[in-house]
């Protein structure tokens, strides 16, 4: 499985998101979107959000902390 976090280092959802990924153990590459403007430009165009976070997980998008939906795609249990 696939997970990337596109985030910035001032984003309160983009830390809670980033703590609910290392609590449940998963494996992420992440990126700072307010430092690196491909990153940010590649998040744009896959999401069409300019907010954080956007979650990619094996190609689907997540945008905000929608830990309903990331629970699903990551099939963690309550």
């Amino acid at each position: 499985m696939k997970i990337t976090a596109y985030s910035t280092e001032t984003c309160v959802w983009c830390h809670k998101l980033k703590d609910f990924l290392k609590e449940h153990q998963i494996e992420f590459e992440e990126f700072d979107v307010g430092k690196d403007h491909e990153k940010a430009k590649e998040m744009v165009e896959k999401s069409g959000q300019m907010g954080v976070p956007v979650t990619e997980i094996d190609g689907e998008i997540v945008i905000g902390f929608d830990e309903p939906r990331l629970k699903r795609l990551l099939k963690i249990k309550d």
